[in-house]
C-alpha cells in the first residue's frame, strides 16, 4: 500500500505524468514487498513554492507514505531514484528535491482495515 505525492513549482505536462507514473511503479519496487500494483500517486503542479529563499528556480517535495516498514538502503535507493527521476523528467535540479518517507502502521482501503 505505497502512496507517492509529488508537489513542485513546474508544470507537469500528460506525457510526463505518464512517464513518471510508469517510472514511479517502478521505483516503489525497491522497497521489499512494495509493487506498482498497490501504489497510489498524485502530482501537484505549478504550486507556489520557495526553498532556500527562492521562489524562482524550480523545487519539488515528493512524499511517500507506505504501509509498514523498509530498511534505511531502500530508502537510499529510493530516494536516489526518485530524485534522479523527477530532475530528469521536470528539470528540477536535484539539491532542491525533498523526499520525505512516512511508515504507516494502519491502511484501510475498500471498507478494511490492513
Amino acid at each position: 500500500m505505497p502512496y507517492i505525492s509529488t508537489v513542485t513549482s513546474v508544470k507537469i505536462s500528460e506525457d510526463k505524468k505518464r512517464t513518471l507514473t510508469k517510472e514511479l511503479g517502478e521505483a516503489i519496487s525497491l522497497i521489499n514487498g512494495k509493487s506498482e500494483r498497490w501504489l497510489m500517486l498524485s502530482f501537484i503542479d505549478e504550486c507556489s513554492m520557495a526553498f532556500a529563499g527562492d521562489s524562482v528556480t524550480p523545487c519539488a517535495m515528493i512524499k511517500v507514505e507506505i504501509f509498514g516498514k523498509a530498511e534505511d538502503g531502500e530508502y537510499d535507493a529510493l530516494t536516489q531514484r526518485l530524485c534522479h527521476l523527477v530532475a530528469r523528467e521536470l528539470d528540477i535540479p536535484k539539491d532542491r528535491i525533498y523526499v520525505n518517507y512516512r511508515e504507516v502502521s494502519r491502511w484501510g482501503m475498500g471498507g478494511y482495515n490492513f
